[in-house]
C-alpha cells in the first residue's frame, strides 16, 4: 500500500490527501511533526534528504517528494490531469502559480499564526500580506471568467491552489473580497469524494521510533 509522510496541518500535505481520497487509493499515514524537527531526523533525510513533507512511498522502495509533482503523477491518466497537451500546460501554469506566487506569501502568514510566529515576523507581514493578496487577486480575475484552472473541468490545479486558499482566512487573509474565487471554493467542496482538512483518512502508522 503506498505510504504517505505527513503534516496534518500543511497544505501542501492535505493536496495528496485530497487527491488520494478523491481517487479512492487507499493509502497509510504517517505523521510528521514538523515543529518537532520530525523531519529533520536521519532516518527521514534518508528517506527525503530535503527534510520536508508530503512524501510518498511505494512497496517498492520509490520515493516522490513536492506536493505538485505527487499531485501529477497520481492523477496521470486521470480525468483530473489533462491529456490535451495545451491544458496539461495551463495546468502546470497554475501549479508553478501555486507554488512561487501563492504559498510563499498566504501559507506562509497562516504557518506564522498557528505556530506563534507573528511578533518574529511582524517587520515582514505587510509585505507578506500585501503580496498574498496580489496572488488572490489574480485568481479572482481569472475565476470571474473561467470556472476552474485549467480547461473546462476540475482537476490537480484546483486542487493545489484550494489547499491553502480554502484555509487564508486562518492567517488574515479576507476573502469576503473575492467573491468568484468564494464561488470556485464552494465549486471544490461540493466535487465527489471531496475531504476536509481535518478529515481522518488514511490508515495511520505510527513513525519509526
Amino acid at each position: 500500500m503506498l505510504r504517505l509522510y505527513d503534516y496534518w496541518e500543511s497544505g501542501n500535505c492535505y493536496k495528496v490527501r485530497l487527491l488520494l481520497a478523491q481517487l479512492g487509493v487507499p493509502f497509510e499515514r504517517v505523521p510528521l511533526d514538523i515543529l518537532a524537527g520530525e523531519t529533520r531526523t536521519p532516518e527521514f533525510l534518508a528517506k527525503n534528504p530535503n527534510g520536508r513533507v508530503p512524501l510518498v512511498e511505494w512497496p517498492d522502495g520509490r520515493r516522490l517528494a513536492e506536493s505538485d509533482a505527487i499531485l501529477c503523477y497520481l492523477a496521470e491518466g486521470t480525468p483530473l490531469l489533462p491529456a490535451d497537451a495545451f491544458v496539461r500546460a495551463e495546468t502546470l501554469q497554475w501549479m508553478f502559480f501555486e507554488q512561487y506566487s501563492h504559498e510563499p506569501y498566504v501559507a506562509v502568514v497562516r504557518f506564522w499564526h498557528f505556530a506563534g510566529l507573528v511578533e518574529r515576523n511582524r517587520a515582514a507581514l505587510p509585505d507578506k500580506m500585501e503580496r498574498g493578496y496580489a496572488a488572490l487577486g489574480v485568481m479572482e480575475r481569472h475565476l470571474a471568467v473561467r470556472p476552474w484552472f485549467a480547461g473546462a473541468r476540475y482537476g490537480v490545479a484546483d486542487i493545489a491552489l484550494y489547499a491553502y486558499t480554502h484555509v487564508a482566512d486562518e492567517g488574515g487573509f479576507e476573502l469576503g473580497r473575492f467573491p468568484a474565487v468564494q464561488a470556485w471554493l464552494a465549486r471544490v467542496r461540493a466535487e465527489a469524494g471531496h475531504v476536509r482538512i481535518t478529515d481522518e483518512v488514511g490508515v495511520p502508522v505510527p513513525p519509526p521510533a
